[in-house]
Protein backbone atom coordinates (compact mmCIF):
# COMPACT_ATOMS: atom_id res chain seq x y z
CA UNK A 1 0.00 0.00 0.00
CA UNK A 2 2.30 2.50 0.86
CA UNK A 3 4.76 1.98 -2.10
CA UNK A 4 1.57 1.78 -4.25
CA UNK A 5 1.08 5.63 -2.51
CA UNK A 6 4.93 7.04 -3.42
CA UNK A 7 4.57 7.04 -6.49
CA UNK A 8 5.64 9.77 -9.45
CA UNK A 9 2.38 11.64 -8.56
CA UNK A 10 3.38 11.83 -4.85
CA UNK A 11 6.89 13.31 -5.28
CA UNK A 12 5.54 15.92 -7.88
CA UNK A 13 2.94 17.03 -6.16
CA UNK A 14 4.41 17.41 -2.55
CA UNK A 15 7.28 19.20 -4.23
CA UNK A 16 5.04 21.52 -6.58
CA UNK A 17 2.80 22.10 -3.31
CA UNK A 18 5.68 22.93 -0.84
CA UNK A 19 6.45 25.19 -3.58
CA UNK A 20 3.91 27.06 -3.15
CA UNK A 21 2.54 26.39 0.19
CA UNK A 22 5.67 27.12 1.54
CA UNK A 23 5.92 25.74 5.56
CA UNK A 24 2.32 25.46 5.60
CA UNK A 25 1.94 23.00 3.28
CA UNK A 26 3.24 21.08 7.00
CA UNK A 27 -0.17 21.42 7.63
CA UNK A 28 -1.65 20.04 4.76
CA UNK A 29 0.49 17.11 5.31
CA UNK A 30 -0.66 16.49 9.03
CA UNK A 31 -4.28 16.71 8.16
CA UNK A 32 -4.19 14.30 5.43
CA UNK A 33 -2.17 11.89 7.68
CA UNK A 34 -5.13 12.22 10.06
CA UNK A 35 -7.48 11.43 7.06
CA UNK A 36 -5.40 8.75 5.69
CA UNK A 37 -5.43 6.81 8.84
CA UNK A 38 -9.25 7.27 9.16
CA UNK A 39 -10.11 6.03 5.64
CA UNK A 40 -7.29 3.21 6.00
CA UNK A 41 -8.65 2.03 9.65
CA UNK A 42 -12.24 1.92 8.37
CA UNK A 43 -11.92 0.26 5.03
CA UNK A 44 -9.05 -2.31 5.99
CA UNK A 45 -11.03 -3.70 8.77
CA UNK A 46 -14.58 -4.37 6.87
CA UNK A 47 -12.70 -5.73 4.23
CA UNK A 48 -10.82 -7.96 7.16
CA UNK A 49 -14.13 -9.04 8.94
CA UNK A 50 -16.68 -9.65 6.01
CA UNK A 51 -13.54 -11.36 4.02
CA UNK A 52 -14.74 -9.65 0.97
CA UNK A 53 -13.45 -7.26 -1.53
CA UNK A 54 -14.86 -3.89 -1.76
CA UNK A 55 -16.60 -4.16 -4.81
CA UNK A 56 -18.66 -7.43 -3.28
CA UNK A 57 -19.25 -6.08 -0.49
CA UNK A 58 -20.76 -2.68 -2.17
CA UNK A 59 -22.89 -4.81 -4.85
CA UNK A 60 -24.10 -7.04 -1.42
CA UNK A 61 -25.05 -3.29 -0.24
CA UNK A 62 -26.84 -2.12 -3.18
CA UNK A 63 -26.62 -4.81 -6.40
CA UNK A 64 -24.79 -2.97 -9.00
CA UNK A 65 -23.09 -0.27 -7.03
CA UNK A 66 -19.48 -2.73 -6.72
CA UNK A 67 -19.60 -2.51 -10.58
CA UNK A 68 -20.03 1.02 -10.47
CA UNK A 69 -16.77 1.57 -7.78
CA UNK A 70 -14.93 -1.13 -9.55
CA UNK A 71 -15.32 1.09 -12.94
CA UNK A 72 -14.07 4.46 -11.48
CA UNK A 73 -11.04 2.51 -9.59
CA UNK A 74 -9.78 1.01 -12.40
CA UNK A 75 -10.27 4.48 -14.64
CA UNK A 76 -8.43 5.97 -11.85
CA UNK A 77 -6.09 3.48 -11.60
CA UNK A 78 -5.57 3.51 -15.41
CA UNK A 79 -4.51 7.53 -15.00
CA UNK A 80 -1.90 6.54 -12.44
CA UNK A 81 -0.52 4.08 -14.08
CA UNK A 82 0.49 5.92 -16.93
CA UNK A 83 2.16 8.41 -14.85
CA UNK A 84 3.55 5.46 -12.91
CA UNK A 85 5.06 4.13 -16.65
CA UNK A 86 6.40 7.57 -16.92
CA UNK A 87 8.05 8.48 -13.53
CA UNK A 88 9.84 5.43 -14.03
CA UNK A 89 11.06 6.48 -17.64
CA UNK A 90 12.42 9.61 -16.05
CA UNK A 91 13.54 7.84 -13.34
CA UNK A 92 15.99 5.14 -15.65
CA UNK A 93 16.98 8.27 -17.85
CA UNK A 94 18.25 10.31 -14.86
CA UNK A 95 19.90 7.31 -12.97
CA UNK A 96 21.56 5.77 -16.23
CA UNK A 97 21.25 8.55 -19.16
CA UNK A 98 18.31 5.84 -20.94
CA UNK A 99 16.16 7.49 -23.04
CA UNK A 100 12.74 8.10 -21.55
CA UNK A 101 10.68 6.09 -23.76
CA UNK A 102 13.26 3.01 -23.76
CA UNK A 103 13.37 3.23 -19.56
CA UNK A 104 9.51 3.15 -19.59
CA UNK A 105 9.70 0.27 -22.00
CA UNK A 106 12.23 -1.52 -19.32
CA UNK A 107 10.61 -0.87 -16.33
CA UNK A 108 7.23 -1.83 -17.32
CA UNK A 109 9.10 -5.43 -18.84
CA UNK A 110 10.50 -5.42 -15.11
CA UNK A 111 7.31 -5.00 -13.46
CA UNK A 112 5.65 -7.91 -15.90
CA UNK A 113 8.31 -10.48 -14.94
CA UNK A 114 7.06 -10.09 -11.19
CA UNK A 115 3.74 -11.26 -12.20
CA UNK A 116 5.41 -14.59 -14.67
CA UNK A 117 6.72 -15.76 -11.49
CA UNK A 118 5.55 -18.34 -9.86
CA UNK A 119 4.86 -17.16 -6.69
CA UNK A 120 4.13 -13.22 -8.09
CA UNK A 121 2.31 -12.33 -4.91
CA UNK A 122 6.04 -12.97 -2.47
CA UNK A 123 8.00 -11.54 -4.66
CA UNK A 124 5.54 -8.89 -5.27
CA UNK A 125 5.70 -8.21 -1.48
CA UNK A 126 9.29 -8.17 -1.08
CA UNK A 127 10.35 -6.29 -4.36
CA UNK A 128 8.23 -3.59 -2.57
CA UNK A 129 9.75 -3.90 0.65
CA UNK A 130 13.47 -3.67 -0.59
CA UNK A 131 12.29 -0.53 -3.16
CA UNK A 132 10.56 1.01 -0.04
CA UNK A 133 13.47 0.91 2.31
CA UNK A 134 15.97 2.33 -0.63
CA UNK A 135 12.96 5.32 -1.16
CA UNK A 136 12.94 6.11 2.57
CA UNK A 137 17.15 6.39 3.11
CA UNK A 138 17.97 8.41 0.00
CA UNK A 139 15.16 10.70 0.32
CA UNK A 140 16.17 11.06 4.09
CA UNK A 141 19.58 11.87 2.98
CA UNK A 142 18.49 14.51 0.46
CA UNK A 143 16.68 16.04 3.50
CA UNK A 144 19.86 15.92 5.48
CA UNK A 145 21.78 17.60 2.77
CA UNK A 146 19.37 20.52 2.25
CA UNK A 147 19.48 22.05 5.70
CA UNK A 148 15.48 23.02 6.07
CA UNK A 149 14.45 25.30 8.30
CA UNK A 150 12.76 22.59 10.63
CA UNK A 151 11.77 25.11 13.45
CA UNK A 152 9.69 27.06 10.46
CA UNK A 153 7.96 23.86 9.61
CA UNK A 154 7.12 23.11 12.92
CA UNK A 155 5.41 26.45 13.48
CA UNK A 156 3.64 26.44 10.34
CA UNK A 157 2.59 22.57 10.86
CA UNK A 158 0.62 24.34 13.59
CA UNK A 159 -0.20 27.34 13.03
CA UNK A 160 -0.35 27.72 9.02
CA UNK A 161 -0.41 30.52 6.93
CA UNK A 162 -1.90 29.57 3.83
CA UNK A 163 -4.21 27.01 3.78
CA UNK A 164 -5.80 25.45 0.39
CA UNK A 165 -7.86 22.58 0.04
CA UNK A 166 -6.92 21.51 -3.22
CA UNK A 167 -3.80 19.63 -1.98
CA UNK A 168 -5.33 18.32 0.85
CA UNK A 169 -7.61 16.45 -1.53
CA UNK A 170 -4.97 15.86 -3.96
CA UNK A 171 -2.97 14.90 -0.69
CA UNK A 172 -5.31 12.15 0.19
CA UNK A 173 -6.63 11.03 -3.31
CA UNK A 174 -2.74 10.42 -3.56
CA UNK A 175 -2.59 8.58 -0.42
CA UNK A 176 -5.47 6.80 0.00
CA UNK A 177 -8.07 7.77 -2.68
CA UNK A 178 -9.09 4.98 -5.14
CA UNK A 179 -7.12 1.92 -5.99
CA UNK A 180 -4.62 3.17 -3.06
CA UNK A 181 -6.31 1.99 -0.05
CA UNK A 182 -7.42 -1.22 -1.20
CA UNK A 183 -4.43 -2.53 -2.75
CA UNK A 184 -2.95 -3.27 1.34
CA UNK A 185 -6.68 -4.21 1.73
CA UNK A 186 -6.87 -7.01 -1.07
CA UNK A 187 -3.52 -8.18 -0.67
CA UNK A 188 -4.18 -8.83 3.18
CA UNK A 189 -6.81 -10.75 1.92
CA UNK A 190 -5.19 -12.75 -0.99
CA UNK A 191 -2.54 -13.29 1.52
CA UNK A 192 -5.20 -15.16 3.88
CA UNK A 193 -5.25 -12.37 6.46
CA UNK A 194 -8.48 -12.16 7.37
CA UNK A 195 -11.34 -12.85 10.10
CA UNK A 196 -11.79 -11.70 13.70
CA UNK A 197 -8.33 -13.35 14.75
CA UNK A 198 -6.32 -11.04 12.33
CA UNK A 199 -8.16 -7.54 13.23
CA UNK A 200 -5.00 -6.89 15.36
CA UNK A 201 -2.56 -7.40 12.82
CA UNK A 202 -4.77 -5.49 10.22
CA UNK A 203 -5.01 -2.41 11.97
CA UNK A 204 -1.17 -2.74 12.92
CA UNK A 205 -0.42 -2.61 8.94
CA UNK A 206 -3.52 0.02 8.21
CA UNK A 207 -1.09 2.75 10.55
CA UNK A 208 2.30 1.21 9.22
CA UNK A 209 1.24 1.51 5.71
CA UNK A 210 0.60 5.08 6.15
CA UNK A 211 3.20 5.98 8.97
CA UNK A 212 5.51 4.76 5.72
CA UNK A 213 4.25 6.74 3.43
CA UNK A 214 3.63 9.99 5.58
CA UNK A 215 7.83 9.27 6.45
CA UNK A 216 8.82 9.81 2.91
CA UNK A 217 6.11 12.81 2.31
CA UNK A 218 7.46 14.44 5.40
CA UNK A 219 11.11 14.14 4.40
CA UNK A 220 10.30 14.92 1.11
CA UNK A 221 8.53 18.44 2.21
CA UNK A 222 12.24 19.44 4.38
CA UNK A 223 14.24 18.66 1.38
CA UNK A 224 12.27 20.98 -0.88
CA UNK A 225 11.59 23.36 1.70
CA UNK A 226 15.40 23.20 2.28
CA UNK A 227 16.31 24.33 -0.91
CA UNK A 228 12.71 26.91 -1.15
CA UNK A 229 14.16 28.76 1.82
CA UNK A 230 17.91 29.42 0.02
CA UNK A 231 16.00 30.95 -2.34
CA UNK A 232 17.04 28.72 -4.99
CA UNK A 233 14.25 27.79 -8.27
CA UNK A 234 12.98 24.90 -8.68
CA UNK A 235 12.50 23.70 -12.42
CA UNK A 236 8.99 23.51 -12.84
CA UNK A 237 9.37 20.61 -15.79
CA UNK A 238 10.78 18.62 -13.03
CA UNK A 239 10.48 19.61 -9.99
CA UNK A 240 11.76 17.05 -7.45
CA UNK A 241 14.41 16.28 -9.87
CA UNK A 242 15.48 19.56 -9.52
CA UNK A 243 14.98 19.35 -5.82
CA UNK A 244 17.80 16.53 -5.65
CA UNK A 245 19.85 18.46 -7.90
CA UNK A 246 20.03 21.90 -5.99
CA UNK A 247 20.54 19.40 -2.81
CA UNK A 248 23.76 17.26 -4.04
CA UNK A 249 24.11 18.44 -7.35
CA UNK A 250 25.10 15.57 -10.07
CA UNK A 251 24.97 12.91 -7.33
CA UNK A 252 21.73 14.08 -6.15
CA UNK A 253 20.49 13.78 -9.73
CA UNK A 254 21.13 10.62 -9.71
CA UNK A 255 19.38 9.84 -6.53
CA UNK A 256 16.51 11.23 -7.50
CA UNK A 257 16.71 8.64 -10.56
CA UNK A 258 17.09 6.16 -8.45
CA UNK A 259 13.89 7.12 -5.91
CA UNK A 260 12.24 8.13 -9.28
CA UNK A 261 12.15 4.78 -10.64
CA UNK A 262 12.14 2.94 -7.19
CA UNK A 263 8.57 4.73 -6.41
CA UNK A 264 7.12 4.29 -10.30
CA UNK A 265 7.89 0.70 -10.96
CA UNK A 266 6.69 -0.48 -7.26
CA UNK A 267 3.31 2.12 -8.33
CA UNK A 268 2.97 0.41 -11.43
CA UNK A 269 2.53 -3.09 -9.78
CA UNK A 270 0.76 -2.12 -7.00
CA UNK A 271 -1.49 -0.31 -9.70
CA UNK A 272 -2.08 -3.04 -11.65
CA UNK A 273 -2.46 -5.40 -9.48
CA UNK A 274 -5.63 -3.43 -7.58
CA UNK A 275 -7.04 -2.31 -10.49
CA UNK A 276 -7.65 -6.43 -11.92
CA UNK A 277 -8.22 -7.61 -7.94
CA UNK A 278 -11.91 -5.27 -8.62
CA UNK A 279 -12.62 -6.92 -12.01
CA UNK A 280 -12.16 -10.25 -10.63
CA UNK A 281 -15.43 -10.70 -9.20
CA UNK A 282 -17.16 -10.04 -12.63
CA UNK A 283 -16.20 -13.64 -14.00
CA UNK A 284 -14.30 -16.46 -13.30
CA UNK A 285 -12.48 -16.05 -16.38
CA UNK A 286 -10.58 -13.31 -14.77
CA UNK A 287 -9.49 -15.35 -11.49
CA UNK A 288 -8.08 -17.39 -13.84
CA UNK A 289 -6.59 -15.45 -16.06
CA UNK A 290 -5.52 -12.62 -13.38
CA UNK A 291 -1.88 -12.60 -14.20
CA UNK A 292 -2.08 -12.09 -18.46
CA UNK A 293 -5.08 -9.40 -17.62
CA UNK A 294 -2.30 -7.39 -14.98
CA UNK A 295 -0.26 -7.78 -17.59
CA UNK A 296 -2.01 -6.54 -20.38
CA UNK A 297 -2.81 -3.70 -18.08
CA UNK A 298 1.30 -3.12 -17.26
CA UNK A 299 0.93 -3.40 -21.88
CA UNK A 300 -2.10 -1.00 -22.07
CA UNK A 301 -0.27 1.90 -19.84
CA UNK A 302 3.17 1.86 -21.11
CA UNK A 303 1.28 2.41 -25.52
CA UNK A 304 -0.75 5.13 -24.21
CA UNK A 305 2.30 6.87 -22.46
CA UNK A 306 4.31 6.21 -25.65
CA UNK A 307 1.41 7.55 -27.90
CA UNK A 308 0.74 10.78 -25.83
CA UNK A 309 2.89 11.23 -23.17
CA UNK A 310 2.53 12.05 -19.39
CA UNK A 311 2.73 15.44 -18.28
CA UNK A 312 3.61 16.75 -14.66
CA UNK A 313 -0.23 18.04 -14.47
CA UNK A 314 -1.74 15.13 -14.92
CA UNK A 315 0.23 13.25 -12.35
CA UNK A 316 -0.95 15.96 -10.01
CA UNK A 317 -4.86 16.01 -11.49
CA UNK A 318 -5.01 11.98 -11.03
CA UNK A 319 -4.15 12.26 -7.28
CA UNK A 320 -7.53 15.09 -6.81
CA UNK A 321 -10.00 12.89 -9.21
CA UNK A 322 -8.93 9.97 -6.95
CA UNK A 323 -9.97 12.23 -3.88
CA UNK A 324 -13.03 12.31 -5.28
CA UNK A 325 -13.76 8.85 -5.51
CA UNK A 326 -12.86 8.99 -1.97
CA UNK A 327 -16.85 9.74 -0.71
CA UNK A 328 -18.23 7.47 -2.80
CA UNK A 329 -16.11 4.59 -1.37
CA UNK A 330 -15.58 5.60 2.60
CA UNK A 331 -19.27 6.08 2.72
CA UNK A 332 -19.91 2.51 1.19
CA UNK A 333 -17.93 0.47 3.51
CA UNK A 334 -19.30 2.47 6.90
CA UNK A 335 -22.80 1.51 5.69
CA UNK A 336 -21.38 -1.99 5.30
CA UNK A 337 -20.25 -1.73 8.71
CA UNK A 338 -23.71 -2.27 9.92
CA UNK A 339 -25.21 -4.93 8.28
CA UNK A 340 -25.15 -8.27 10.06
CA UNK A 341 -25.41 -10.25 6.66
CA UNK A 342 -21.90 -8.26 5.59
CA UNK A 343 -20.05 -8.24 8.40
CA UNK A 344 -21.87 -10.69 11.20
CA UNK A 345 -21.73 -10.04 14.90
CA UNK A 346 -18.92 -7.88 14.42
CA UNK A 347 -18.97 -4.00 16.07
CA UNK A 348 -17.34 -1.55 14.45
CA UNK A 349 -15.85 0.81 16.93
CA UNK A 350 -17.74 4.11 17.42
CA UNK A 351 -14.92 6.05 17.33
CA UNK A 352 -14.08 4.75 13.84
CA UNK A 353 -17.43 5.36 12.91
CA UNK A 354 -17.43 9.00 13.68
CA UNK A 355 -14.55 9.74 12.72
CA UNK A 356 -14.88 8.15 8.98
CA UNK A 357 -18.30 9.77 8.71
CA UNK A 358 -16.82 13.18 9.52
CA UNK A 359 -14.04 12.24 6.85
CA UNK A 360 -16.82 11.05 4.39
CA UNK A 361 -18.72 14.67 4.78
CA UNK A 362 -15.17 17.20 4.52
CA UNK A 363 -13.92 15.36 2.04
CA UNK A 364 -17.38 15.27 -0.01
CA UNK A 365 -17.59 19.11 0.90
CA UNK A 366 -14.12 20.24 -0.42
CA UNK A 367 -14.66 17.90 -3.21
CA UNK A 368 -18.10 19.50 -4.28
CA UNK A 369 -16.03 23.44 -3.47
CA UNK A 370 -13.40 22.95 -5.64
CA UNK A 371 -15.58 21.58 -8.53
CA UNK A 372 -17.65 24.61 -7.77
CA UNK A 373 -15.20 27.05 -8.10
CA UNK A 374 -13.40 25.65 -11.06
CA UNK A 375 -16.71 25.72 -13.05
Amino acid sequence: MATSAIGPGFLTQTTVFTESLGASFGFVILVSILIDIVVQLNIWRIICISEKRAQDIANQLVPGLGSFISILIVLGGLAFNIGNVAGAGLGLNALLGIPVLYGAAISAFLAICIFLIKEAGKAMDRFAQLMGFLMIFVIIYIAVVTAPPVAEAALRTVAPIKIDLITIITLVGGTVGGYITFSGGHRLLDAGIKGKAALKQVTTSAVMGISAASVVRIFLFLASLGVIAKGLKIDALNPTASVFQLAAGNLGYRLFGLVMFSAAVTSIIGSAYTSVSFIKSFSSRIVALENKIIISFILISLLVFIAVGQPVKLLIAAGAVNGFILPVTLSTILFAAYRPKIVGDYRHPTLLTVSGVLMVTVMAYMSIKVLTDLL
